[in-house]
């Protein structure tokens, strides 16, 4: 049975239809199952995540994180023989409904990996241009330029890089690649911003600077972050979900809360559990 505080309960009870709430960038994760091949990766997740708040996923490797916030933006059904069923509601609209554009789904939902990923090929500058490009027609160079400054002011790099924009994106440290690919994500305005382990490659200082750097984009955008840390995911999330393979060894939701509800007073016995070292 799936713990959810009180506060997050779900604000619709009739299960396939829109939900509403005042935030944009609110999503409403209903039913979610996803498949690799024949392979249940993820079992019937029920998760409402707030607008312009930081929500841990936190568990145990293998447990359908990184496969959940993927099908987030749908970039699960990119690989072959991937399956997903149930809904994902982006301020009032399926996400997985068939008119619906995944492109444009990826350009509101915008992802960060693991791995530090600038465009080896590409400067700094052109590395934050890059969806700009893809997804609209400039008339102005100048206008290009007022984006990738604000974008790289925003991922708190532009003091560090403004001299040097023509040089390669992968000249830079780990962490400043990371806050590039940032900065790339933010360009294209999406309401909500994917964060796949973006410290696990990083040093502590660096770390330091992207949980910053989550506080202060919180304010304007919606963010997701999987994490292994639970001090990370105690010192930076307002909402925490923990995850656990069920009997069937799919990925499934456990206990969803307000993070420091979840950490002081978890009300599953395998959260606590899990927090507390016992297992995981």
């Amino acid at each position: 049975m799936v713990m959810v505080d009180e506060k997050v309960k779900y604000t619709n009870g009739n299960r396939g239809k829109a939900p509403t709430d005042d935030g944009k960038g609110y999503l409403k994760v209903e039913e979610l199952n996803a498949w690799y091949g024949r392979t249940l990766a993820l079992k019937n997740v029920n998760l409402d995540i707030r607008s312009q708040l930081i929500t841990a996923i936190i568990g145990p490797s293998g447990c359908g994180k990184s496969t959940f916030i993927r099908c987030l933006n749908r970039l699960h059904e990119v690989c072959s023989g991937t399956k997903v069923t149930g809904h994902v509601w982006l301020d009032g609209k399926d996400i997985y409904d068939k008119d619906i554009d995944p492109v444009q789904i990826r350009r509101r939902i915008g992802m960060v990996f693991q791995k530090p990923s600038p465009f080896p090929t590409m400067t700094i500058f052109d590395n934050v241009a890059a969806g700009l490009r893809l997804t609209r027609f400039w008339s102005r160079r100048g206008e290009l330029e007022e984006i990738v400054e604000r974008s790289l002011q925003h991922a708190a790099l532009w003091d560090e890089v403004k001299d040097k924009l023509n040089q390669s994106g992968t000249s830079l440290s780990g962490g400043q690649q990371q806050r590039l690919c940032i900065a790339r994500a933010i360009a294209v305005e999406p309401e909500i911003i994917l964060l796949d382990e973006p410290c696990s490659a990083l040093d502590p200082v660096a770390t330091l600077k992207i949980e910053d750097l989550m506080r202060n984009l919180a304010q304007d955008y919606t963010i997701i972050i999987v994490t292994h840390n639970m001090q990370q995911a105690a010192r930076v999330s307002d909402m925490t979900a923990f995850m656990l393979m069920d009997e069937d060894h799919a990925g499934a939701l456990v206990e969803y809360g307000a993070t420091s509800d979840l950490f002081s007073n978890p009300k599953d016995k395998r959260t606590e559990d899990y927090i507390t070292g016992r297992f995981g």
